[in-house]
C-alpha cells in the first residue's frame, strides 16, 4: 500500500495539518507543531501563516470511509 499525505480533521488541533504530516513521517504530532510555531516565531509570523494556509489548501482531507484496513483469513 502506498503512503500518501492527507490532513486529519478528526485529530486536528487547527486543520490537520501537522498530525497529517507526522502521521506520513512517522512521528509525534506534538514535535511537528513545536517546529510549526517556532518557526512561525522566527519568520515573524506571516511567512508561515501563509506556507501553512497552502499547506492545508494543497493537502487532502483523510477519507475516514476508505482508510479501512482488511485482514485475510484463511
Amino acid at each position: 500500500m502506498k503512503k500518501r499525505l492527507k490532513r486529519d480533521q478528526e485529530k486536528a488541533v487547527v486543520a490537520g495539518v501537522m498530525y497529517g504530516l507526522a502521521e506520513y513521517f512517522e512521528q509525534d504530532p506534538v514535535l511537528f507543531r513545536i517546529v510549526a510555531i517556532t518557526f512561525l516565531l522566527i519568520t515573524g509570523i506571516f511567512p508561515g501563516l501563509i506556507l501553512y494556509f497552502v499547506a492545508w489548501v494543497v493537502m487532502p482531507k483523510k477519507d475516514k470511509d476508505a482508510e479501512v484496513e482488511y485482514t485475510v483469513v484463511d
